[in-house]
C-alpha cells in the first residue's frame, strides 16, 4: 500500500489509496434494489466504507476499483494497479499476495426445490446426491476440498439456469451466498434455502507480498474499526443478507475442517 509519510504506520510513498474489490452483479442489485438509497454510481458497501475509512485515518484521497473477480483483484495488487483488495480468504488464493486477518463473514448455503429432502446442511454432502456452485465461488472451492460423497459440479451464475436446473433435477441443490440466493428467492416461487450455513466465508484485506508494516497496519487498523463498532455499522449499512462482522479474534483467515 503506498501512503502519505503524514502516518508513520504507512511506508511514505505516494499520495493516495487505491483499493479494489469485488463488484459481482449482487453487489449492484443491492445498491438499486436498497429501500431509500438512491442510485448515485458511487461504490457502496462494508469493504468501500472501510477503504475510505482507513483513507481519512492516513489522511489520503481513495480511488476505489470494482472488479469482476477475486483473481482481477489479486492481480491488481500484484501488479502494482491496486494498493489494498477486498477478497475472500480462499487457500487456492494463497501465495501472491499477503491475507489480513478476517474482518467479516458471508454466510454460505444451499438452494433447493421447495419439496426436497435436504433440509439442513447435514443433508447435503450424501452419496447420490447431485449439488451445485458457480465457476470459482468460494463455496465451490470448499465443496472441493471437503464433499466426499456428493457429486460436484461448477455452473454459470444465471438465476435462470440454476432454477432451470433445479427444476429438471439435473441438480439437487444449489451452494451460494446468502443475498444471491435471497435475490433468487425473491423472483421466484417452489424454492427455499436452507435455515443453516455451510460456512461464513472469511472476507479480508489483501496487500502486496512482502510487505510487512503495511499488514500490520492493516490488522491493527480492523482491530480499530471493530472496537469502535465501525465495521458493525458498515456491514449492517451494506444492506447484504448473511453479512456479519467477524469477531475479536479472528486472527488468521481460515475455513473450517
Amino acid at each position: 500500500m503506498r501512503c502519505s509519510a503524514r502516518s508513520r504506520r504507512w511506508p511514505p510513498t505516494v499520495i493516495s489509496l487505491r483499493a479494489a474489490h469485488c463488484a459481482r452483479p449482487i453487489w449492484a442489485a443491492i445498491r438499486r434494489k436498497r429501500c431509500g438509497i438512491p442510485v448515485t454510481g458511487v461504490t457502496r458497501g462494508a469493504s468501500a466504507d472501510l477503504a475510505r475509512e482507513l483513507g481519512r485515518r492516513i489522511g489520503m484521497p481513495v480511488e476505489i476499483k470494482p472488479l469482476a473477480n477475486p483473481k482481477a483483484v489479486i492481480d491488481a495488487i500484484t501488479s502494482g494497479e491496486a494498493d489494498i483488495g477486498f477478497i475472500a480468504y480462499a487457500p487456492e488464493r494463497t501465495g501472491a499476495v499477503e491475507f489480513s486477518q478476517t474482518y467479516m463473514l458471508s454466510g454460505q448455503t444451499f438452494l433447493v426445490l421447495e419439496g426436497s429432502n435436504i433440509r439442513a446442511i447435514s443433508d447435503v454432502d450424501r452419496p447420490g446426491q447431485k449439488i451445485a456452485g458457480g465457476h470459482n465461488d468460494s463455496i465451490t472451492l470448499f465443496m472441493k476440498r471437503k464433499f466426499k460423497n456428493a457429486t460436484l459440479s461448477e455452473i454459470s451464475h444465471d438465476p435462470a439456469e440454476i432454477k432451470r436446473m433445479l427444476l429438471a433435477k439435473e441438480i439437487d441443490a444449489f451452494g451460494a451466498n446468502r443475498q444471491r440466493l435471497t435475490n433468487i428467492l425473491k423472483e421466484s416461487s417452489g424454492f427455499r434455502a436452507l435455515p443453516d450455513n455451510l460456512f461464513g466465508v472469511p472476507q479480508t484485506i489483501i496487500v502486496p507480498k512482502g510487505k510487512a508494516e503495511v499488514l500490520v497496519a492493516v490488522n491493527r487498523f480492523i482491530d480499530d474499526v471493530r472496537a469502535s463498532g465501525f465495521l458493525k455499522k458498515a456491514v449492517e449499512a451494506s444492506g447484504v443478507v448473511g453479512l456479519d462482522a467477524a469477531p475479536a479474534g479472528s486472527w488468521m483467515p481460515s475455513v473450517p475442517d
